[in-house]
């Protein structure tokens, strides 16, 4: 993916950039593997707003992503590298030789007509997925899961890549973009290579407009709000927070207050903490 300028024709035009989507080889998404989903702008079931800062911006398709990687030794073609409007990465379309069509996360350097395969032998190259214990260390990985078969939950995103540093036992070390080291069964499957599409990271939005566009709508410093609607909020002109340390508008810490339940399955499982 290369970065775009724009004529500065405004204000918010004269830093923005986007995307030139040379890498896109497909503009319309596979019908049979698409849904429509209603936006539910930051609310759960009850209606309450669980989520700040959401609502609006442009209906999108949801393309099913196929995180498991569960067709074991069946080869397929990459028909199509797409657009999703639903995360930072890119997505391949994969033609299995059986006939099935599935969405991939799409890996750097995947390219239209490459073969690619998930089974506990497979060739160790990009866009190929393995178990752990089948990797050698070193590897760099992405689209791991966190339990075998529960699907993939880590390094998703765009640019993300994890690299594999031990195995030892029943566990693999593994170090995450984050910093973070953590264990993870051998039997986890994960695929070869770094997510595509790294430049993401480097997008100027540009406008204010452009991000309602995305769904977010406006967030509002607590300090410009009265007493009665946050902690931070009064005062003649403009004031210190007046208490120790900052508040969510609710008035619980926000700053170096650990919110993560104690008794989480997962933590005893990581090994250094990304701070």
């Amino acid at each position: 993916m290369a970065l775009k300028q724009y004529k500065p024709t405004s204000a918010g035009r004269r830093h923005q950039t986007g995307s030139d989507f040379s890498d896109i080889t497909k503009s319309r998404p596979e019908k049979a593997l698409i849904l429509s989903v209603k936006n539910n702008a930051g609310r759960n079931a009850q209606g309450k707003m669980t989520v700040r800062h959401r609502g609006g911006g442009a209906k999108k398709l949801i393309r099913i992503i196929d995180f498991k990687r569960d067709k074991l030794g069946v080869p397929g073609r990459v028909a199509a590298i797409e657009y999703d409007p639903n995360r930072s990465a890119r997505i391949a379309l994969i033609f299995y030789v059986d006939g099935e069509k599935r969405y991939i996360l799409a890996p750097q350097g995947l390219k239209v007509d490459d073969m690619i395969v998930a089974a506990p032998d497979a060739e160790l190259k990009v866009g190929n997925a393995l178990p752990l214990g089948s990797m050698p260390s070193g590897t760099v990985i992405h689209n791991i899961e966190l339990e075998p078969g529960r699907g993939a939950k880590m390094v998703r995103s765009a640019g993300a890549g994890a690299q594999l540093m031990a195995k030892e036992g029943d566990f693999a070390l593994i170090r995450l973009p984050s910093g973070e080291m953590r264990r993870v069964r051998i039997g986890a499957y994960a695929t070869v290579g770094q997510v595509g599409n790294e430049e993401h990271q480097t997008l100027s939005i540009g406008k204010a407009g452009r991000k309602r566009h995305m769904g977010w709508r406006p967030t509002v410093r607590g300090s410009a709000m009265n007493p009665v609607d946050h902690p931070h909020g009064g005062g003649e002109g403009r004031s210190p927070i007046g208490m120790p340390g900052p508040k969510t508008p609710w008035g619980k810490p926000a700053l170096g207050y650990k919110t993560r339940n104690k008794t989480k399955a997962s933590n005893k499982l990581i090994v250094k903490r990304r701070r």
